[in-house]
């Protein structure tokens, strides 16, 4: 396990890789930020919101997707008020079960900013049935619901004849998540990443499930993007700083409603992160136990390439409070699925890394090694 030489990305993220100085995608980027031509970049943006006034058949300029979280909060009224475009919001919803009362009034939120929304909500019944295929398959809940919200937004453009989609951060830039290849602002293989694996929702078939029932899952194809003229394009290209602790202090200012959960209960110590639901975090837990950092690795990541805090800061935070969840989001989770604590807990266990975690003498999982060290697996 080998940790950035800047920050704390280790060398687990899939499709990731390092220089050969050690330094992660993430930290080369930041560093170029200060030699960036931002003139030459708005005029690109310029082009771009030409392109969806000259596509205006609809009477929208573009799409946005969006979960009334900070990043989108952000991105919506940075796309009305200073792009001055007129966006369609597409919203795909979490089911009755799963969302929060934040959630939804966030959502509200944004839309009382004076925007058109669309929101969809698939089958709660097929939606829990890929959660629970995703999560026993796969170690990963969110793989199907990733696939819905991510597809849902070009399936509404291509039926609205909107070609513009914008969308927050290039995870390749940003993460290191080198899969979507993009180093720029271009996004259209976005689908391409390690969740989405390309688009195809054929591993959620079984005896009950078929293509017919997952229209909402069914990201479209390269032929069908061309076709309707499709442009998804990366909006954080365009900022100077995209972050966490940026996007969500904007957003508190335009009303956004965030957490106040003790960091040891979520594992995030922010609180600006997955509001409209609370398994997001579990997720970020599990993800923890596969590849060795979680939320708040990401969080001082950024933190630490903006200048704002020490690696030595960082290594502290992550130490305290990295893949943290509390018993009581795991049973909330259990209940919706049907399933014991017990079980979830060797499921769990049996993803998790034994490459890079052991078992303390009290039974818990530990990382082998120190955060932020060099240690080759």
């Amino acid at each position: 396990m080998i940790y950035c030489k800047k920050c704390l990305q280790p060398n687990t993220r899939p499709n990731i890789k390092f220089n050969e100085e050690g330094v992660c995608p993430g930290c080369l980027y930041a560093a170029t930020l200060v030699d960036v031509d931002w003139a030459s970049r708005q005029s690109i943006l310029k082009e771009i919101c030409e392109f969806g006034r000259a596509h205006n058949s609809s009477g929208y300029d573009c799409i946005i997707g969006v979960s009334g979280g900070k990043d989108s909060t952000r991105q919506a009224l940075y796309v009305k008020h200073v792009l001055k475009l007129k966006p369609l919001l597409v919203s795909c919803i979490f089911p009755p079960e799963q969302i929060t009362h934040r959630g939804a009034y966030n959502v509200e939120n944004m839309i009382k900013h004076g925007f058109d929304t669309v929101t969809i909500g698939p089958a709660p019944g097929i939606w829990r049935e890929n959660m629970r295929h995703g999560f026993f398959k796969y170690g990963n809940w969110q793989k199907s619901t990733e696939l819905a919200l991510f597809s849902t937004v070009p399936r509404l453009a291509t039926a609205y004849q909107i070609p513009l989609i914008f969308w927050g951060e290039n995870p390749a830039l940003t993460l290191g998540e080198l899969g979507t290849n993009s180093l720029d602002y271009e996004g259209n293989q976005m689908k391409h990443g390690n969740t989405l694996a390309g688009g195809d929702p054929s591993w959620m078939f079984s005896d009950n499930i078929k293509l017919r029932d997952l229209l909402c899952y069914s990201y479209p194809s390269d032929e069908d993007m061309e076709r309707a003229k499709l442009r998804i394009i990366y909006l954080g290209y365009f900022w100077k700083i995209w972050s966490k602790k940026d996007n969500g202090s904007f957003s508190c200012l335009h009303g956004l409603d965030i957490r106040d959960d003790r960091p040891e209960d979520m594992g995030d110590i922010m609180g600006v992160d997955a509001l409209d639901e609370d398994w997001m975090n579990m997720n970020q837990m599990i993800k923890y136990r596969k590849f060795g950092f979680g939320r708040v690795t990401e969080f001082v990541n950024e933190e630490i390439r903006f200048g704002r805090m020490t690696r030595e800061e960082g290594i502290n935070l992550v130490t305290r409070y990295d893949g943290k969840i509390s018993e009581k989001i795991i049973a909330d989770y259990c209940r919706y699925l049907e399933i014991s604590v017990e079980e979830f807990h060797r499921v769990v266990d049996s993803f998790t890394n034994e490459e890079i975690f052991q078992r303390d003498a009290r039974g818990e999982w530990k990382l082998r090694y120190p955060i932020g060290g060099t240690h080759a697996q």
